[in-house]
């Protein structure tokens, strides 16, 4: 079976690199650039695991997090930052956040922590 991973950002450049760091190394990925989009992937398509950006227009990265547990509250979740926000960090891992990366992030950090998580085999 498939392991799902839903990247949330709405910076294109993050999407993108994200899900070919992803889909190389054998996950199948989903992509959304707002709240809206995410909640209807994560309703379609169970992931696995969802890699959130705290800071998206509309809908922000924490409203969606509760959503998201509320929706199934098994599914992880790794939240991106950028630095100084200490305050959405500490409330997110309250909300179920399993860990957090600041932006800009190590690329091979976050590839180890999302295999950690949601091992393919």
């Amino acid at each position: 079976m498939d392991k799902k991973i839903l990247i949330v950002d709405d910076q294109y450049g993050i999407r993108i690199l994200l899900n070919e760091i992803f889909q190389k190394v054998g996950y199948k990925t989903y992509q959304a650039a707002n709240g809206v989009q995410a909640l209807a992937i994560v309703k379609d398509e169970d992931p696995d695991l969802v890699v959130l950006d705290m800071k998206i227009p509309g809908m922000d990265g924490l409203e969606i997090l509760k959503h998201v547990k509320e929706m199934d509250p098994d599914i992880k979740v790794i939240i991106m930052t950028a630095y100084g926000e200490l305050d959405m960090i500490h409330e997110a891992m309250d909300l179920g956040a399993i860990t957090h990366f600041a932006k800009p992030f190590d690329i091979d950090e976050i590839r180890e922590a999302v295999k950690k998580e949601v091992p393919l085999d």
